[in-house]
């Protein structure tokens, strides 16, 4: 947990670096429906729990004990879907499902925020909203990614512009540089993802009836 390299002056963690890499790893994994995107996201999380524990960052430590979690679900969930070799099918949420994401956002953020603000020893009062959005957002994103929602990929984009600043605030440099790179590889998975889907259903349009 204490292993760590100097890169431009600062004190970078493997456990930090490492465990992006997978994270970047499992954007590519996901782009492609890969079952190995819940074991890699499994990884990342476990190496980032170690980080954010060696940088005394509690509230990230819960969130990466939550996707742990969550990858978990996933795991399952994906397993089902590609059962007899079936391609995973992608769609977007409907409208209640959109709706529902993001009451649960604004809610869970609030609720985890006047938490975060009331437990004084995860060193994170001087940000508690910040630290419960991009807590919340995660969790939703991942349980979107798990439904195979294309929406998903846009809650990681609302997740991202607020992760790179609270990244660098926390002083997990390599986090912060991998959130920007997230949002690159995000655009390009919405993008294909949708396209996907309206492929999908261009098919079942031009299928002669009867």
């Amino acid at each position: 947990m204490n292993a760590a390299f100097e890169l431009l002056g600062e004190r970078i963690l493997w456990t930090d670096a490492i465990g992006n890499v997978l994270s970047l790893a499992v954007v590519w994994l996901a782009m492609r429906k890969t079952l190995w995107t819940w074991p890699v996201q499994l990884a990342g999380a476990a190496l980032l729990l170690a980080a954010s524990v060696h940088a005394d960052v509690p509230g990230n430590a819960l969130k990466q004990l939550l996707f742990i979690a969550l990858a978990g679900f996933g795991w399952l969930a994906w397993s089902r879907g590609t059962r007899d070799h079936r391609d995973l099918l992608v769609r977007p949420a409907t409208v209640r499902e959109r709706v529902t994401l993001l009451v649960v956002l604004a809610v869970g953020t609030a609720a985890v925020a006047e938490l975060f603000t009331h437990l004084s020893w995860l060193h994170i009062a001087w940000s508690p909203w910040a630290n419960a959005y991009v807590f919340v957002g995660s969790a939703i994103a991942t349980f979107a990614q798990s439904r195979a929602l294309v929406d998903f990929w846009i809650i990681w984009m609302l997740v991202d512009l607020v992760g790179v600043p609270l990244a660098v605030k926390s002083g997990l440099y390599a986090s912060a540089a991998v959130y920007g790179v997230f949002f690159v590889l995000v655009l390009l998975g919405f993008t294909r993802w949708r396209r996907e889907y309206r492929s999908r259903q261009a098919g079942f349009a031009a299928q002669p009836v009867g």
